[in-house]
């Protein structure tokens, strides 16, 4: 590990970390794909030498990307997450990629997936040791967040095993600092508030807005339908607290996109997809690319809701209704005139009773009142319903698990002329819950 100078420590000090996240990125949340959930910590090649962790897998996926489409709509980062390194540092402390299964190190990786016209990403952690038990970052930042760098690494994650997170309100911006040091931009994820809310501690989110680009709040996505409501009922029930955290440059992180996978039906995978674009969440699917049946490539690729996720306002959308297993969620998005926002809007269906839910609500109801009206397009089944005044009353037939999510254009002359919008809270329109809903 590189030793300090004087002049170094003395300027740590006087900024207390506080230059740890000049980096310009993730200015809407980041699109990718990352190799978890999918493929957890296979390092078995000699058995599985098509799903192990691995160069070749990498490649492969970097491939496809470009290939099929997905690069097209906004997909970009190929992410490595644990297992690729090996059991211990080299004998001057660097951190050395698996040899047997990334044998041409990971410069070579990282040129690889940029020659594809994408962006590289790794893994790491905040502890002695990464949770699968691979080398950490402590007592080696400065070291590592260099090592990233000079193999031209986009984004980096910094999970959180193995640490006291106590100790990472400095930590966490100890190594955004390193990094920032390095000269190169590099998109930092953090996992540092989910250990502290484990822990019984109160994040201190003035802080990690600062220093992170985007964060974890909650447990891990696994390949399930009741994993992926957990997370939603996380995010809806402490929306007051998440809901501000977010907006350009800082995201909060529901995790994955497991659509594709074995754990959700088709309905609950237009769910997921629409959900994520409603709280402006990060989208890096974690999927085998090279066998995922075409619906379910579809809803990844579906333009239409990753405009609403990528929207340039960055505002995350919120919960504004809850009864008898019937949820609407409401996203203000651009076109935006005076006072008025335009919408997503998420009608999910949580009941399991087997036949869908008919949902009727005018517009105005729902928070659009602007008198002009809005032009109201649903976005998975591509129907147009045209302009709407906000007396309309609208009625969505939502699936069970399923959902109808809807985007809501302000109509005007002038929105598109305009570049201006107001300090005022969209989200004040949306009706209020009545209180017994919940």
């Amino acid at each position: 590990m590189r030793s300090w100078s004087v002049v170094a420590l003395l300027l740590v000090a006087a900024l207390g970390w506080s230059s740890a996240l000049e980096n310009g990125l993730a200015r809407t949340p980041p699109m990718g794909w990352l190799a978890w959930e999918r493929f957890r910590c296979n390092t078995d090649c000699k058995n599985d030498p098509d799903n192990c962790i691995s160069d070749r897998l990498f490649r492969t996926m970097a491939d496809i990307v470009v290939n099929e489409g997905y690069a097209a709509v906004g997909y970009e980062y190929i992410n490595v997450d644990d297992c690729w390194l090996e059991k211990e540092r080299d004998i001057n402390g660097n951190l050395v990629p698996d040899r047997e299964r990334f044998p041409y190190g990971m410069k070579s990786l990282s040129n690889y997936v940029h020659s594809k016209g994408l962006k590289f990403g790794i893994y790491e952690d905040y502890g002695n040791y990464t949770c699968a038990g691979y080398p950490g970052v402590i007592g080696y930042m400065e070291n590592d967040a260099a090592q990233f760098a000079a193999w031209d690494v986009d984004y980096v994650k910094l999970d959180g095993c193995y640490a006291h997170p106590s100790e990472m309100d400095q930590g966490y911006p100890e190594f955004g600092f390193h990094m920032n040091q390095t000269g190169r931009q590099m998109i930092y994820s953090c996992s540092w508030p989910v250990y502290q809310i484990y822990a019984g501690m109160q994040p201190n989110f003035t802080a990690i807005i600062q220093h992170c680009n985007l964060w974890r709040n909650f447990d891990d996505i696994q390949d399930s339908w009741a994993s992926v409501e957990t997370i939603i009922d996380y995010y809806g029930n402490n929306q007051d607290a998440i809901v501000p955290n977010a907006g350009p440059g800082h995201w909060n992180d529901p995790d994955m996109l497991i659509v594709g996978n074995f754990g959700l039906s088709y309905e609950q995978s237009k769910t997921q997809m629409a959900i994520w674009a409603i709280l402006a969440a990060p989208l890096l699917m974690s999927v085998d690319l090279r066998t995922i049946r075409p619906e379910y490539k579809a809803i990844l690729q579906n333009k239409k809701i990753i405009d609403v996720d990528q929207d340039p306002l960055g505002i995350q959308g919120r919960r504004i209704y809850k009864h008898k297993g019937i949820e609407i969620w409401a996203r203000p998005i651009t076109p935006v005139y005076q006072n008025y926002y335009s919408y997503a809007i998420a009608f999910l269906n949580r009941r399991t009773d087997g036949t869908p839910s008919d949902v009727s609500v005018t517009l105005k109801e729902l928070g659009l009142q602007y008198p002009g009206g809005y032009r109201v397009e649903d976005l998975y089944e591509d129907v147009d319903y045209g302009v709407l005044t906000p007396q309309t009353k609208i009625k969505v037939k939502v699936n069970p698990s399923g959902v109808v999510i809807l985007r809501c254009d302000l109509q005007t002359d002038d929105i598109y002329a305009s570049n201006q919008y107001s300090a005022y809270s969209p989200l004040d329109q949306v009706f209020k819950v009545r209180p017994n809903s919940f």
